[in-house]
């Protein structure tokens, strides 16, 4: 039996939360999990991970295998960090995420020009 970390998707559409679990590689994806480690919400600025970390480093010690998105998530939430330096390798500690900016709108960028020109005739001045 293959064990593997991997997201299991919850809510509705356009609003996805996402649980991080450990199921079997042949179960379907928001199927029957064996253990739940967390949740990743998205949406949040800047996106909300919790995880636990002790349940994570024991599941990766057994031998489960994290998907990508799983992995970047628990390089996130340090148990990755934590599991390969239980190994004996020399690992540095993740930096959290920037901050997401949703520059889309006219509105938005706008405002950016205006900034960057007002702090611009700021220096002149100086």
């Amino acid at each position: 039996m293959s064990v593997k970390i991997r997201l299991a998707q919850r809510g509705k559409k356009k609003t996805r939360t996402y649980r991080v679990v450990v199921a079997d590689s042949r179960s379907p994806r928001d199927g029957r999990f064996i253990e739940d480690l967390g949740y990743y919400d998205p949406h949040q600025n800047p996106s909300t991970v919790e995880i636990d970390v002790e349940k994570a480093v024991s599941w990766l010690d057994k031998g489960a295998q994290p998907s990508e998105r799983a992995q970047k998530l628990l390089e996130i939430s340090g148990a990755w960090a934590q599991w390969r330096s239980s190994k004996g390798e020399v690992v540095s500690i993740p930096k959290p995420p920037a901050e997401k900016i949703k520059s889309s709108s006219k509105a938005e960028i706008k405002r950016q020009e205006a900034s960057a020109q007002s702090s611009e005739s700021v220096k002149e001045e100086e």
